[in-house]
């Protein structure tokens, strides 16, 4: 999104909001990494307290996309650490939302990618490779879809079933 605020989407897109083609995400994450505004298509990945695949799709090519991770809110450990996030911004990654704790915070803040999660948690995740890939999933009060677009930046996160072109 170049110059256009996620503030001036909604403003422009009445008809989207009150159809629900256009959503905004409750404002309960915080914001790391240097890339404070970033969007792009979709994947989801549901997890708890889990991050083997969390791993595993960020190292793929990111081509763009937006990691989305339901991580069940769990403030008890962190599912995304510095060394996930490197490898992610190295392999074209644009964000990564996780519904859910990080950790290495100064470390993922020198990463050219924009990060948004609940909170910083020292203790790791869980190695068992348990979650679902693709799947819908629902969090900060919005169903989000595979495939869907997001756009994020300081005012908040935005969740569009389509491209938006602005």
């Amino acid at each position: 999104m170049a110059l256009v605020t996620t503030a001036e989407v909604c403003d422009a897109n009445p008809q989207l909001v009150l159809s629900g083609e256009l959503r905004a995400l409750q404002p309960i994450f915080q914001i790391y990494g240097r890339r404070q505004v970033f969007s792009g298509p979709i994947v989801t990945l549901k997890v708890f307290e889990d991050n083997v695949l969390v791993r595993e799709f960020l190292e793929e090519k990111g081509n763009g996309r937006v990691l989305v991770v339901d991580g069940g809110g769990s403030l008890r450990c962190a599912i995304l650490g510095g060394n996930p996030v490197v490898q992610a911004q190295n392999n074209g990654w644009a964000g990564i939302i996780v519904n859910g704790c990080i950790r290495d915070v100064d470390e993922i803040n020198g990463c050219d990618i924009g990060v948004r999660a609940l909170a910083s948690h020292p203790m790791k995740a869980n190695k068992k490779g348990m979650g679902e890939k693709h799947v819908p999933i629902n969090i900060a009060g919005t169903r989000i879809s595979d495939g869907e677009w997001l756009y994020a930046d300081t005012d908040g996160i935005l969740i569009s079933r389509t491209e938006l072109s602005v």
